[in-house]
């Protein structure tokens, strides 16, 4: 290309153009709903003809492109291992990776609402009033859980009928089960034949890109929209008295998110926590600002390629996989809330109890579908096994949105923290493969809203990324 984001127009880069964006919307919401309130029919038009639609048209762009970006990632990532033990190895190394790094998150979260105890806050007043605010959405939060069936059926179902149909119903996991079979079938059939393929792959992975490349540059004017419509409707209001309970959850993101993963990425993966951040503000901002892992897939792969060094065919592997499966932040959210609730409903359990809590948190997290509110139908589940009412649902739903965005955030960071890890652990990436930024811009065509990426290399054993 021959100018980037970054140097065109006022010369503002991308990131700081999102990051206003967000300040922008989130001052102007507030502004809304504190002069005018939330039903105001003029703050009610403007969400409705101006910020929702161009919010969600920011995000539609990105989910569009999530399906055939899995397949062609997945599909690739394995053709490129080559060997069919080395990508059992490096599957399990991943699994293993998500799994022990979320009970890790879920142990952070419980620990903590154990020790602040915020349901006890809640006075019958409050909670009868929260949940009647919300009595339609927590219903219809309730109605879907009825339909999660969460168990052996979720493991068979992994193996999809008819792939075309699970692109269509959003079912993430049978599309990444169909790019695996057929990537592993591209390493069993003749070089030139598969050769073929991987070509017509290569193409469709560049061409969703820049559909990405597009997207993105409608993203500081969709995340305005995004967080207008939050905090004109919601406003300080249902924060107030919930305050302890959002503080907790906020808590421990951040003690998961600047010290647990910056310590398995130091030892782990030898990479300085202070360059690793610095590389992945790109894909944190687009979590924050989507709600979704599925949705923040396009980017989280351009940053783990572009800007941290990773082989496509572990960044192609790993980062689908984690954003179905790696879900750090939403087992510290689910663990937190049914304790929270339980506290609040004066549910009391055993330590049994509490370590079926950490438990069910990690299966249903990794379970839970990576779109806004994805965790929720199965959280109600984990509610009723300990005898809190569904509906209770509805005592968070008022702020869950800012919730889940911070909760995204920390389930795109494990994404990350595992691409680096898993790299390093195969031998085919280390801190030293990390590209050097300057302020020349790339030196090769990269997406335009990448940050300028220099002395980049292809990485070894796989393609060139970008």
């Amino acid at each position: 290309m021959s100018a980037t984001i970054e140097e065109t127009g006022s010369g503002m880069k991308l990131h700081t153009k999102i990051l206003l964006g967000l300040v922008v919307g989130a001052l102007f919401g507030i502004l809304a709903n504190q002069t005018l309130g939330g039903t105001h029919p003029v703050v009610e038009f403007v969400n409705t003809y101006i910020a929702g639609p161009v919010g969600q048209i920011f995000f539609r762009l990105l989910y569009m492109i999530v399906m055939p970006l899995v397949f062609a990632s997945i599909a690739l990532g394995v053709a490129g291992l080559g060997d069919l033990r080395q990508t059992g190895r490096v599957g399990a190394k991943t699994l293993l990776y998500f799994l022990v790094t979320t009970a890790l998150a879920a142990t952070v979260g419980l620990m903590l609402v154990q020790l602040v105890k915020p349901g006890t806050r809640i006075t019958p007043e409050i909670r009868t009033g929260l949940m009647q605010t919300f009595a339609g959405d927590a219903a219809t939060k309730v109605e879907a859980a009825q339909h999660t069936n969460f168990g052996i059926d979720t493991f068979v179902g992994i193996v999809t009928r008819n792939p075309v149909k699970s692109a269509v119903d959003g079912d993430m996991l049978g599309v990444i089960f169909f790019g695996l079979m057929f990537g592993i079938a591209m390493t069993m059939i003749a070089e030139d034949r598969a050769r073929t393929m991987t070509r017509a792959l290569e193409a469709l992975n560049d061409i969703v890109i820049k559909i990405v490349d597009m997207a993105m540059r409608l993203a500081p004017y969709g995340v305005a929209g995004l967080i207008f419509g939050v905090m004109s409707r919601f406003g300080f209001d249902l924060v107030a008295p919930i305050a302890r309970y959002v503080a907790v959850v906020m808590g421990a993101l951040l003690l998961h998110s600047l010290i647990t993963i910056p310590i398995i990425v130091r030892v782990l993966a030898g990479l300085s926590p202070v360059l690793f951040f610095s590389r992945i503000k790109a894909a944190l901002v687009t979590a924050f600002s989507t709600s979704s892992s599925a949705a923040t897939l396009p980017t989280n792969m351009a940053v783990a390629e572009q800007s941290l060094g990773v082989p496509a065919k572990i960044s192609g592997f790993v980062l689908p996989l984690g954003a179905t499966m790696c879900m750090n932040g939403t087992a510290i959210f689910e663990g937190i809330t049914v304790i929270f609730l339980a506290q609040v409903f004066g549910v009391s359990l055993s330590l049994g109890g509490q370590i079926i809590v950490i438990v069910m948190s990690v299966m249903t997290a990794v379970g839970a579908a990576g779109v806004p509110g994805g965790s929720l139908p199965l959280l109600v589940g984990i509610l009723a096994m300990f005898g809190v009412p569904g509906e209770a649902i509805g005592i968070v739903l008022g702020i869950d949105r800012i919730l889940d965005m911070s909760r995204t955030t920390v389930n795109v960071l494990g994404d990350l923290s595992a691409a680096v890890v898993i790299g390093r652990s195969e031998g085919v990436w280390s801190p030293a493969d990390v590209p050097t930024l300057t302020a020349n811009g790339p030196l090769d065509e990269t997406p335009d809203w990448a940050p300028p990426v220099a002395e980049r290399r292809p990485p070894a054993g796989g393609r060139a990324a970008g």
